[in-house]
């Protein structure tokens, strides 16, 4: 039985991996960037390298360090050597020495919120931005985990303002985009920030999206494009949320909100004839790539798309459920199957005094052991992770959840609805088995989930 599970196991994994491999950050970036000659070309616009006196590469996100060495990469080191500046924030686990292009570590591991060491890199991103001149090029490469790595307080709102407000929003299960519509309205960088300091000729942002329909505005809070959102939303917003008290949301940032809100300047947008964006990944790109990778291992695979939100142990429990479905032959596929999704829900945070650890993967992933505590699940697995590497405030990716998984909880007599009741999803899989350990990858898209059913006498 265990040789079974962990069978079954290795290519729900390999399928997983498969879906990160495909959005490869150096790999995506690499695709947009050629020389031919005397001309660079960056995502289709073409530039005579004569005309260009200087490349700047700036940004932010979890992806920053393989986006900027692709850029390195096909520059070369003469090009980069002669016209090549450039500063990336990034977490300081993806920190490595690059020829030109430094990579700043702007907040710790697993610490996804803005950080001292990452108000000094917006600041001096903003800065490089500003020195450009009309013969200038400014390449930005944006990624999953910019907005936190990326804070530059408006006056009056300090640093530790904007933490309890990131806080306190992410606690109570705000989306990503209302999130990045706060963050926004309380920064100097975000919601075209960036692109209203920019003095350079041509500033092209690349993006590796790490949101629901690539939604430009919200990926890394939208730096270099005209924010649809107000102060207006953003007070909304914050109201929503804290309206069982509103002092959990600190004065100045009411005041800075409420200020903007009653100004009711115009929204000010990018001149379209010099400032471009362009995505060259996301999470449709990985889940498609899990696809491929299922069926050339035998599997019938059904895709459930990659754009799923909503709440993590909701979506748990119905993968969980839906893998039981077709284990029976009532569901959308026949067994040997495999369902894949992508998308990023949101975990709600129950209210308890006692430690806790975990993320949304190792929540999902937890809720589908629940929903299979009463049933046999031989031949069944999941595996949930964040494409990024990073599950929540943990060393882990996701988790996964199968036979062996059920047989080691049940020895230790763990009970994962005790686990799940706190969110302390961590502390679960650590003792059952079942964490997801990648490392950084470089690359997000959010999460791809991969459940596997095998066929009714358990081969593939």
């Amino acid at each position: 039985m265990q040789d079974e599970t962990a069978r079954l196991r290795g290519p729900a994994i390999d399928i997983w991996k498969h879906a990160v491999a495909a959005v490869s950050s150096e790999t995506l970036v690499a695709r947009q960037l050629t020389i031919h000659g005397s001309t660079l070309s960056v995502a289709g616009h073409d530039f005579e390298l004569s005309d260009i006196d200087r490349i700047l590469v700036v940004g932010a996100g979890k992806a920053g360090a393989g986006m900027a060495s692709a850029v390195e990469s096909v520059l070369g080191p003469e090009l980069v050597a002669e016209k090549v500046t450039g500063w990336i924030n990034v977490p300081a686990d993806c920190v490595r020495p690059l020829k030109k292009i430094v990579l700043h570590p702007a907040r710790p591991a697993g610490l996804n919120e803005p950080t001292e060491e990452g108000v000094a890199g917006a600041l001096r991103i903003l800065e490089l931005v500003g020195g450009m001149t009309s013969r200038d090029l400014c390449l930005v490469l944006l990624s999953g985990g910019g907005s936190a790595l990326l804070p530059a307080p408006k006056a009056g709102v300090s640093l530790s303002d904007k933490q309890s407000v990131t806080r306190l929003l992410m606690s109570r299960g705000a989306t990503i985009t209302e999130l990045n519509t706060v963050r926004k309205q309380l920064s100097r960088i975000k919601g075209s920030g960036l692109a209203r300091m920019s003095s350079a000729g041509t500033m092209i942002t690349l993006v590796i999206s790490d949101v629901i329909d690539d939604p430009l505005d919200v990926i890394a809070s939208g730096p270099t494009v005209e924010d649809s959102s107000t102060p207006a939303d953003a007070l909304s917003i914050l109201k929503r949320f804290a309206k069982d008290d509103p002092a959990v949301v600190p004065d100045p940032v009411w005041h800075s909100l409420k200020t903007a809100a009653a100004n009711d300047a115009p929204q000010w947008r990018p001149d379209s004839s010099r400032m471009f964006q362009h995505v060259t990944g996301n999470n449709a790109v990985a889940v498609a790539a899990a696809a491929r990778r299922a069926e050339e291992l035998g599997f019938c695979v059904h895709v459930l798309g990659s754009g799923e939100g909503g709440v993590a142990s909701d979506i748990g429990r119905e993968l969980a459920g839906l893998c039981l479905q077709i284990r029976t032959g009532r569901g959308p596929v026949q067994p040997p199957a495999c369902v894949i999704s992508g998308g990023e829900p949101v975990v709600r945070l129950a209210q308890t005094s006692r430690k806790r650890k975990g993320g949304r993967n190792q929540e999902l992933a937890l809720a589908a052991c629940v929903r299979w505590l009463e049933e046999d699940v031989a031949g069944l697995v999941l595996v949930s992770g964040g494409t990024d590497g990073e599950d929540g405030p943990t060393d882990a990716a996701g988790a996964w959840v199968d036979a062996e998984t059920m047989r080691t909880m049940c020895r230790k007599n763990l009970d994962p609805r005790e686990f799940l009741a706190i969110n302390d999803s961590y502390t679960f899989f650590e003792q059952a088995g079942g964490l997801l350990k990648t490392g950084p990858t470089h690359t997000n898209v959010m999460d791809v989930r991969v459940a596997l059913v095998a066929a009714p006498e358990g081969t593939l």
